[in-house]
């Protein structure tokens, strides 16, 4: 493990916000699977005192955590298509709200995993590829004809001001710098380009409610922004931010039962049964408890 200043201001003091639940610093490929329900299992988590950003500290070292990207194999997330397809085609048309239509545009998803965003993003206009350091998910994408490199931004190289949107959906908590990784993301945007970042708000209503016990609080995070901090680093790399809101997302009856049974076994039980004897495991709904949120800004130089 290492420990690590903050990513925002670079300062080194902070406060202990939540003390680490892991029982030793091994690192388990299996925790980085997007559907993983390791909840309230996590390093120690800090916040900056001086601007506030909360991350994990001490952390692995960036290479480790990159190995165990590279690794991650989830036919869980397969499973679940249907359910991100709804809520890519939900957040796409808000996105459009703010950056316009596609008309042929140039949209780069960054952590594309098995290119769900991609596919809706190409099926609306755009001219969408991704990047994906996953072998496993990158060989998914591009097994459906999508254009997913294998990869991060600092390994495969794209041309300079190529793109017109960059996004990160439920990425830039999971990064080892992502400051470096917004600086990589404008230096491959257009002039006046856009960038989408989604990622979980710590600083939302649920989450201050349930402090310790909010279920996103796990080992694959290694930083959690809020209304502020993520605008902020935002801002410091060279983007307006123009627009932030919560925005859920779609979930199979089934695999919310699933997530339940993450947090209470008990209640999981209860609620798989409850499912499948309504035969109600396929069904997907909208859910939004206010703590995933979404910037949009604009590359300003």
């Amino acid at each position: 493990m290492i420990t690590v200043n903050c990513n925002l201001c670079g300062r080194d003091e902070y406060r202990v916000r939540f003390p680490a639940t892991a029982e030793s610093d091994a690192l388990h490929v299996d925790a980085f699977r997007c559907t993983h329900a390791g909840y309230g299992h996590h390093p120690q988590i800090v916040e900056c005192c001086h601007c506030g950003l909360v991350y994990a500290n001490p952390r692995w070292p960036t290479g480790t955590v990159l190995d165990a990207y590279t690794a991650v194999e989830d036919e869980t997330y397969v499973e679940e298509r249907h359910g991100r397809e709804l809520t890519f085609r939900h957040h796409l048309r808000q996105v459009e709200r703010i950056v316009g239509p596609a008309d042929g545009r140039a949209l780069l998803d960054v952590g594309a995993y098995i290119g769900v965003f991609v596919e809706v993003a190409a099926a609306a206009g755009w001219r969408a590829q991704g990047v994906e350091p996953s072998a496993w998910a990158s060989a998914e994408a591009r097994r459906r004809g999508l254009a997913v490199h294998a990869g991060t931004l600092a390994s495969v190289d794209l041309p300079a001001e190529s793109f017109d949107v960059v996004t990160l959906w439920d990425v830039i908590e999971h990064l080892s710098d992502p400051a470096a990784e917004l600086e990589r993301a404008r230096r491959l945007l257009r002039p006046g380009g856009w960038l989408v970042a989604h990622t979980m708000d710590i600083g939302a209503p649920l989450a201050r409610l349930m402090g310790a016990r909010w279920p996103w609080l796990m080992d694959m995070h290694l930083y959690y922004f809020d209304r502020r901090t993520l605008p902020a680093m935002m801002a410091a790399h060279g983007f307006e931010v123009v627009w932030q809101g919560a925005q859920g997302r779609y979930l199979r009856l089934g695999y919310l039962a699933s997530r339940v049974a993450g947090l209470h076994a008990g209640l999981g039980r209860a609620a798989r049964a409850a499912v499948e004897g309504l035969g109600l495991h396929a069904a997907a709904i909208p859910i939004n408890t206010g703590d995933l949120m979404t910037c949009i800004g604009r590359r300003a130089h």
